[in-house]
Formats: C-alpha cells, sequence, structure tokens
C-alpha cells in the first residue's frame, strides 16, 4: 500500500513537473475584458456627457472579442445611429484606434484609402478603443448626438470618468 502511495506521489510531481515545462502559449490566457457591469456604467457615462451638451445619442459598448455588450439609445435618435454606434465600437476595437483619427488618416494615405471598402469598418468619429494598461479590453461607439466630434467627445468623457487614467 505504501508503494502504492509514493508511485501517486511521484506520478503527480512528474504531471506537476510536465506542466511547468509547458510553453506559454499553450497555457490559458487571462486576459480583462468588458463586462455587463462596465459597459452599462460606460454608456450611462456617455449618455450623460451628451446630455450636458444638450445633445441626444446612442450609445454601444463592444467587449475584446467584437461581441455587442451593451447599447442604449435616447428617444429621439434616428434607427440608422444603433448601427452606426455598434459599428464605430467594433472598428475602433479592431484598429485599436480612434475611428475619427483613422478617419483622418484614411483620407491622407493613399495606402490607407482602402479601408473604406472593409463593409465591417466604419471611418466615422465616435469610436474608441477602451484600455487598461497597453491592453485594448473593447470599445466604445457614439452616433448620433450631431458629428463625428461631438460622438468621440462623449465618448472620450465617459471613458475619463468611468476609466480615468485607461486612455
Amino acid at each position: 500500500m505504501a508503494l502504492r502511495a509514493n508511485l501517486s506521489v511521484a506520478l503527480a510531481f512528474a504531471l506537476c513537473a510536465a506542466g511547468a515545462t509547458a510553453t506559454p502559449s499553450s497555457r490559458p490566457l487571462l486576459q480583462q475584458n468588458v463586462s455587463l457591469a462596465l459597459a452599462n456604467e460606460l454608456a450611462e457615462a456617455a449618455l450623460a456627457a451628451c446630455h450636458a451638451d444638450g445633445r441626444s445619442a446612442v450609445v454601444a459598448i463592444v467587449d475584446r472579442g467584437g461581441n455587442l455588450v451593451a447599447v442604449q439609445r435616447d428617444d429621439s435618435v434616428g434607427p440608422h445611429n444603433t448601427d452606426a454606434a455598434r459599428q464605430k465600437a467594433f472598428t475602433a476595437l479592431s484598429t485599436k484606434s480612434a475611428t475619427r483619427e483613422l478617419a483622418t488618416n484614411a483620407r491622407a494615405t493613399p495606402d490607407a484609402q482602402n479601408l473604406n471598402t472593409v463593409p465591417s469598418l466604419l471611418l466615422i468619429g465616435g469610436g474608441v478603443p477602451l484600455k487598461v494598461g497597453k491592453d485594448v479590453i473593447g470599445a466604445i461607439g457614439v452616433g448620433g448626438s450631431g458629428g463625428a466630434a461631438n460622438d468621440e467627445g462623449c465618448a472620450l468623457k465617459a471613458i475619463a470618468k468611468v476609466l480615468p487614467n485607461s486612455n
């Protein structure tokens, strides 16, 4: 019986040692992501920022995988703005850059002009990546507040309030 216990302990140590030498790529990733609570807090903060400027808007939040986590829309915002806000958030996430900056660069750089032909990207200001440290954990998209600069401003104010020192 003691021999069996010793063999079990030895086997357990061998398995642990084998796991300790596994390559980093074979281990599960531990990544931060946007939660529903965080998404709702960001959406509320963005709408509050727009309202403070006398504007209505729609806000969409996507997680690090591009999945829609939350959307909030003021009553008076046109229905097309909901999809635009989601696309802005997705574009900011996938390019890891603010969509207004991306749009400006695409217009100014001949090699980047083809970004306008990618159906899943929307090159209009109002999308901003959400970062924790250097990691992009999701993105926020705002639409319908009266222009790209206004949309982006509401998004940036929400990020500053909810995730200070993140972008």
